[in-house]
């Protein structure tokens, strides 16, 4: 069986049923062009032995049509190894998340003034240095930088949702919850104990409004939900699964590495799956990820979306976003969504 790859994608879709095709073709465009280099014979050697022949790379850029998102691929990126942490970092993490003030939470943290939640694994404190006016840290009760069993992160989905019921009744007005939870140093986590962010806000952030935008405009054009669609082409193209009731996504435009996307109609159908998504990155070696929720108004119906993305190995000295990220809007990936999707398939799908 011929293995599928990003650098397949125009024949991968080209297989697909018509109705497919207009569909995958109707949420993303994409290009595979060849990049050219010489080396000087000094050099041949060693890159035919590290790398193959790579005179000649194919480059595939995936766009959103819908949403904008834009990412480049390039498949000699790809074949570098996922490295994993060696057993005596491992226990020099362990080590950091038993310090500073997130271990004696009750004592060396402030509470809101409504006061904290307190979850089977978790508690919250108000955050010192505020995003924004309702922002509440969510402090995992044991000292380990490391998260992936499911009810530990269906608690901490619960308490952050309790937070927002009870920050609401202090400020009637903010109605937008948003969690996000950075895993350590590489994520922009300035403490190793592991720990998400709870905002609520009257006026909501950025990408989910965008997103929002998005999925009005696509339901008036087509008569079917952006999410729906969306799910459907990646399924369509071997990206996607349904892991009890959510459905993950190994994305197709990632802001970085191994991204993925869950949906799911309630709160509590996103732990089974974040928890094996985080499993499976663990298995893959995956040091630090970002993970954000996207979820409805306060009592609104509405769709919850997670995202997970790997932010690299915490010994490199090397930033993994630049001036392409920054700048052109166009992250430059060398993680493979289909060999991803083989790795979730394996932990989600035995």
């Amino acid at each position: 069986m011929v293995k599928l790859e990003i650098t397949r994608l125009p024949g991968i879709v080209q297989e697909l049923a018509p109705d497919l095709v207009e569909i995958v073709s109707r949420i993303y465009s994409w290009y595979v062009e060849p990049g050219h280099l010489v080396f000087p014979d000094s050099m041949r050697a060693w890159v035919r032995g590290k790398y193959g022949d790579i005179g000649a790379q194919q480059i595939v850029r995936v766009t959103n049509n819908q949403t904008g998102e834009s990412t480049l691929f390039n498949s000699v990126r790809a074949r570098r190894p996922v490295l994993t942490p060696r057993a005596e970092e491992t226990r020099d993490l362990q080590a950091l998340a038993r310090e500073g003030p997130f271990s004696n939470p009750l004592e060396e943290t402030p509470a809101d003034t409504f006061g904290r939640i307190d979850g089977d694994h978790w508690v919250t404190a108000s955050n010192i240095a505020k995003y924004d006016y309702l922002h509440a840290l969510i402090i995992a009760k044991e000292s380990t930088p490391y998260v992936t069993a499911e009810p530990q992160i269906a608690d901490m989905i619960s308490v952050a949702i309790r937070w927002c019921q009870d920050a609401h009744r202090t400020a009637p007005q903010a109605v937008y919850p948003f969690l996000i939870w950075n895993c350590l140093w590489r994520a922009g986590a300035s403490v190793v104990h592991n720990h998400a962010q709870i905002l609520l806000t009257h006026r909501p952030y950025a990408a989910p409004a965008r997103i929002e935008r998005v999925r009005e405009e696509y339901r008036c054009r087509y008569g079917s939900d952006y999410y729906d669609d969306l799910f459907l082409a990646h399924t369509a193209l071997g990206l996607g699964l349904v892991y009890k009731n959510a459905r993950v996504m190994a994305h197709l435009t990632p802001r970085k590495e191994h991204e993925v996307a869950i949906t799911a109609e309630s709160s509590h159908d996103l732990a089974p799956a974040l928890s094996r998504v985080l499993e499976c990155y663990r298995k893959i070696g995956v040091q630090s990820y970002n993970a954000a929720v996207y979820m409805p108004p306060l009592d609104e119906p509405g769709r919850y979306v997670a995202w997970v993305v790997d932010r690299g190995d915490l010994h490199s000295r090397t930033s993994d976003i630049g001036g392409m990220e920054l700048y052109a809007g166009t992250p430059v990936v060398s993680s493979d969504p289909f060999r991803l999707m083989e790795h979730l398939t394996a932990v989600m799908l035995p």
